[in-house]
């Protein structure tokens, strides 16, 4: 039977791991954002501006640019074609806010040109949500029940997590990807010079940080529940 149902969890520390990356990753692409916002292109483009000519170099013309509420809030919904741009983004002509308006247009010529761990990652989404939600709720459930199927149900929660964890490792190829895409294209064009490539480099790189640390804290509590869970079966 684990340690958790006497009220003492060994592999606790993984979860504290989990938070602390997460919570690092976060401030680090929020300070180097924030850094970056205050420096302007010396071509003056606002981000939508920039978005719009790296989509028309690659044909896309049927992406529709729009503004959203909210920090870095920026996505692209493959969806209904639109490349959303957060407030701090849409009409801000600093090096950050291209950069991350061309990570977003990474995202759109992926879907464009059939990019596979994008359509991939697209075809989870419905499947890593549900898993995310109900994994805990089964595995509540199977703590509290004493019967022969808590365990079952345990075992359940388990694997749907584990559809939330393969989510989210996915999505490190796209969004790295992406940023590659978006720094090719922002010199090949010449949006950006390359001193400003340069500190554009570190915003992406910045925000890629918080992808691989909501991966490595998913991994680090899937791996948590096997420790708990795995090859126990309850009295």
């Amino acid at each position: 039977m684990p340690y958790i149902y006497y009220g003492f969890d060994p592999t606790y520390w993984m979860v504290i791991v989990g938070v602390v990356l997460s919570l690092l990753a976060s401030l680090m692409v929020k300070s180097t954002f924030s850094k970056y916002s205050r420096v302007r292109s010396m071509s003056g483009m606002t981000g939508a501006q920039a978005a719009e000519k790296i989509l028309n170099s690659q044909g896309i013309y049927d992406v529709n640019i729009q503004r959203v509420s909210g920090n870095l809030t920026d996505h692209y919904n493959p969806s209904n074609k639109t490349l959303n741009l957060s407030d701090s983004v849409y009409s801000n002509t600093s090096v950050a806010a291209i950069g991350v308006a061309a990570h977003e247009c990474g995202h759109a010529i992926q879907h464009a040109k059939g990019y596979a761990p994008l359509a991939f990652r697209s075809a989870l989404v419905p499947v890593a949500n549900f898993g995310s939600s109900i994994s805990w709720i089964l595995i509540l459930i199977g703590l509290f029940i004493n019967s022969r199927s808590s365990m079952l149900l345990i075992y359940t929660g388990i694997i749907c997590f584990s559809l939330a964890v393969l989510f989210q490792i996915v999505t490190l190829p796209v969004e790295f990807n992406a940023s590659s895409r978006a720094v090719n294209l922002l010199g090949q064009i010449g949006i950006l010079g390359d001193t400003e490539l340069s500190q554009t480099k570190k915003v992406l790189s910045a925000a890629a940080l918080t992808y691989v640390a909501a991966a490595a804290a998913s991994i680090l509590q899937l791996l948590r529940l096997l420790a708990l869970f795995g090859g126990n079966r309850r009295d």
